[in-house]
């Protein structure tokens, strides 16, 4: 059996790490001093590309007086960062900058994402992600989450930015999240950004929802690691890091690119979208 190479937990692990040793303004070889172990060696264990003994991790927690919530999660991350797939369950009440989808999408250089019911996240607008949660989280929460969003942005206008391919379902433009007025600008929004040059965007219509994926996923693309594919749940998202599971999910990436309208026509899409919401509000 070869043995495991970055998969999603160890590079959550890494993000962890590297996280709480910059919190404590350490260089990586300060704390490789520390704690008696090569500067490269702890660099590869941030960056998830080897996995530390669970020994190892305590040690990096003792030295870095990390919180016994996040010392508990890390080293729970260590003790099964072997294992090629990953559920992560989401916590209500806690910040969504703790999840470890953010970081893997700032390491990635390139990825598709297919949403079949709404916006992107890297899209949304504040007032439409407070729609969206509106019901579901509390309004601090909620707060936390639109700003969490926002900062993701980064990624899509930073010096070499993300190469970002979204297919978008038809059915995400027309629904009326919040009313007429928030889905327009919204439209609006995602009119203005599909503009960019690291941006592809296509619409899928209804007609050709056959090609279609009943759930949202990514392919996550790095430089020098292997691809992974995100799957958001109902209060969790799975991870999968699989050879054959990567293929297939690219393989369905393709048909629906192929399925979608090209870019022109969904831009012409979009706006009739708005045309219509101005209408009728």
């Amino acid at each position: 059996m070869a043995t495991p190479f970055a998969t999603p937990r160890a590079r959550a692990l890494g993000f962890g790490l590297r996280t709480c040793r910059e919190a404590r303004n350490l260089g990586v070889r300060q704390l490789a001093r520390k704690i008696g172990v090569h500067a490269q060696e702890l660099s590869n264990w941030e960056y998830g590309k080897r996995i530390p003994k669970v020994e190892q991790v305590a040690l990096l927690m003792g030295a870095l007086v990390v919180e016994p919530e996040e010392r508990k999660r890390l080293l729970e991350l260590a003790r099964s960062a072997h294992e090629p797939s990953w559920l992560e369950k989401r916590v209500p009440g806690v910040a969504p900058s703790v999840s470890s989808y953010a970081e893997h999408e700032r390491a990635a250089t390139a990825i598709f994402d297919w949403e079949p019911a709404v916006i992107p996240g890297l899209f949304q607008t504040p007032d439409y992600i407070r729609a969206l949660l509106s019901g579901q989280e509390q309004p601090d929460q909620i707060e936390r989450i639109v700003h969490a969003r926002m900062a993701r942005r980064e990624v899509l206008g930073r010096y070499h930015p993300l190469d970002y391919h979204v297919v978008v379902g038809e059915g995400a433009l027309r629904a009326e999240v919040g009313g007429a007025p928030v889905m327009v600008e919204q439209l609006q929004h995602l009119a203005h950004v599909s503009m960019r040059r690291n941006i592809r965007l296509q619409v899928l219509p209804l007609r050709a929802n056959a090609q279609a994926i009943a759930h949202n996923f990514g392919v996550l693309e790095f430089e020098a690691l292997p691809a992974i594919v995100f799957v958001e749940l109902y209060r969790a998202s799975a991870y999968l890091y699989d050879d054959d599971q990567v293929a297939g999910y690219r393989a369905a990436a393709k048909t629906m690119a192929a399925s979608a309208m090209d870019e022109h026509e969904s831009g012409e899409f979009i706006r009739e979208v708005i045309a219509d919401l101005g209408e009728a509000a």
